[in-house]
């Protein structure tokens, strides 16, 4: 156990026998750090509060150092610098260095990172720039057609480079859905090589199995494959990796969340009462985690009659936009029931390629733009950093 010295910037006396070692407190009530404490001698202070606990990490940098620039945990700091006034006697010096901090915080690039990986939870992947999750609170709902059309229209109309990564483990669907059938070459450095069609590269467990296979594996296996897809590639430079996450809201969905530094996820959903009610588990389980919601996409809103032209809403009317609203979320695309979308699917040609002029490859394109506007409004959010008020 090392002790600091008592001068100006620690809390404990040196000594060289540590069992001798006792906290010094520079003034009344101040807690030291837990690794300074001796384990004999300790003075009979009270149980620590809440407020010392939070407080302690913040003050205790800012007596060290009052120029700290940034702190390591922005989120825990900003909740300790509200505690310090009145948890800890503040000094106008110390007063000064929680104002660096505030200050500086939100231009260090440090900062930057250290307030995206609180945010967005682990390491992000080499070279991708932004990673979003398509992701539904249950199956059937088209989960898998807008992860595709939104990759192939980021690639196609903006000139993204984009790559599509098939989570879905149990229902890989992304190989058909692409007309994409070869298995993946290794690199030199043992990555996988995705598969490129359309313009975006993909990578799916559906390439290193056989078509009728079935996958009956259990939570280690398939978080050792989910990491093997997402780390084990050679993804290359990538604007956007779009994620075609598993359905509903368990240990691999949430898993995959926490392990990847999502940018943002979109919730696709029918207008179907059940539907919903799923959908806002998936956006509650994203807000959770922290990962924002880029927005709620209504699929098979309604279904458009090819011969007299009138419109039939089979899933309901209106139940999408109530629940957008109710969830504080935005309502970023309704997609119509359109036969060449599945026609296109089964072929291997997403609609935005098939049929670009139809409405539902156009409601694709909206949605897509829609998206990379707001990837563009999170970063520079990112980059203004947290911000510590006291």
């Amino acid at each position: 156990m090392s002790h600091l010295n008592s001068g100006k910037s620690g809390f404990v006396s040196r000594s060289r026998n540590p069992q001798h070692a006792r906290p010094f407190h520079r003034r009344k009530g101040v807690w030291p750090s837990l690794s300074t404490w001796s384990l004999r001698r300790r003075p009979p202070l009270p149980s620590p509060t809440s407020s010392h606990l939070l407080s302690l990490p913040l003050s205790h940098d800012l007596w060290r150092f009052p120029t700290l620039e940034v702190p390591l945990i922005c989120s825990f700091h900003a909740a300790a610098a509200a505690h310090v006034p009145r948890a800890l006697p503040v000094t106008k010096k110390e007063k000064r260095g929680l104002q660096a901090v505030s200050s500086r915080c939100s231009g260090s690039p440090l900062a930057r990172r250290c307030y995206s990986a609180v945010a967005k939870g682990g390491p992000s992947i080499a070279g991708v720039s932004d990673i979003i999750a398509v992701a539904s609170g249950k199956g059937g709902v088209g989960k898998s057609t807008t992860a595709v059309n939104i990759a192939v229209a980021l690639a196609k109309e903006f000139r993204l480079k984009v790559g599509l990564l098939d989570a879905d483990i149990y229902g890989p669907s992304i190989p058909t859905m692409m007309n994409l059938h070869e298995k993946p070459e290794v690199s030199e450095d043992m990555r996988m090589i995705p598969v490129e069609n359309h313009g975006v590269r993909c990578m799916s467990i559906g390439f290193l199995v056989d078509k009728d296979a079935s996958i009956v594996w259990r939570g280690p296996m398939v978080m050792s494959a989910l990491e093997k897809l997402t780390r084990g590639v050679a993804w290359g430079n990538l604007d956007v990796l779009v994620v075609d996450m598993p359905p509903g809201t368990g240990d691999a969905q949430l898993s995959m969340s926490q392990r990847l530094r999502l940018s943002g996820a979109l919730i696709v959903s029918t207008s179907q009462d059940i539907a919903l009610i799923d959908a806002r588990r998936g956006a509650n389980m994203f807000r959770k985690v922290q990962v924002p919601i880029l927005g709620l996409v209504e699929n098979m809103s309604c279904f458009k009659c090819p011969k007299c032209g009138e419109k039939s809403y089979i899933f309901g009317e209106g139940g999408a936009q109530r629940t957008a609203e109710e969830m504080d979320m935005k309502l970023i695309g309704a997609i119509p029931l359109e036969i060449d979308i599945r026609t296109g699917s089964d072929e291997g040609k997403p609609i935005v390629i098939s049929s670009p002029d139809s409405a539902s490859a156009q409601a694709y394109i909206q949605v897509a733009e829609k998206v990379t506007r707001r990837l563009k409004e999170l970063a520079e959010e990112r980059q203004m950093g947290p911000e510590i008020l006291l």
